[in-house]
């Protein structure tokens, strides 16, 4: 299992990153090989500027601004998101990793005179993870449409492999959070982690 985490927190110490931290551990334990891509430790762009704009279409030298993550988005079979849902939806700097990184023959292959629609191009991706929280409740954030959500697992998930694995846990009202409500979504997370993984709890202890 070759895995990438997307993680997207501008704090060292977040509960996100507890959440980040259970996840390279399940990952780690269940023998993966894990690459960490830490957009605010990087100071990731999330600016799609005019020249990447202008050369969208250019394959393969549209990657080259970013190839490092093109790279790793090659290499893997796992692809895991870890984040926190703001206004509902994906923070400005995860939205514009995937507008400058997910890029024609690399997520996708354009229309051309042989197909009249855009093509996946993430087949080789089996096993996709989504990890978030928010301030909003269940049922308004549902009442929205969960943007953030379809954005990743509609969106992204429609250009991976059909029968990939999923995963998927937020937790909701995080402003009125407690240290129960944190820690039982922590075990919802290990739980998530060890379907998506496909292994059973009791194969993950060491």
């Amino acid at each position: 299992m070759r895995a990438l985490v997307v993680y997207c927190h501008p704090q060292e110490g977040s509960f996100n990153a507890s959440i980040r931290d259970l996840v390279l551990e399940k990952l780690r334990r269940a023998g993966a090989e894990v690459r960490l891509l830490d957009l605010y430790a990087r100071g990731f762009s999330p600016v799609l500027s005019p020249p990447e704009w202008q050369g969208y279409l250019d394959c393969p030298g549209n990657i080259a601004p970013v190839d490092e993550d093109v790279a790793a988005i090659r290499w893997c079979d796992t692809l895991i998101f870890v984040y926190p849902t703001w206004w509902y939806g994906l923070p400005a700097m995860l939205k514009g990793w995937l507008d400058r990184v997910l890029l024609p023959d690399v997520a996708f292959l354009m229309p051309d005179a042989m197909n009249a629609t855009i093509r996946p191009g993430l087949r080789h991706i089996t096993r996709l993870g989504v990890f978030t929280t928010g301030g909003a409740s269940r049922l308004l954030t549902f009442f929205i449409g969960a943007p953030g959500k379809r954005t990743l697992m509609r969106g992204v998930g429609l250009l991976c492999a059909r029968r990939k694995r999923t995963a998927f846990a937020m937790h909701y009202l995080m402003d009125s959070s407690t240290p129960t409500t944190r820690a039982r979504h922590l075990k919802r997370v290990a739980r998530q982690m060890d379907r998506l993984i496909g292994q059973t709890p009791k194969e993950t202890r060491p």
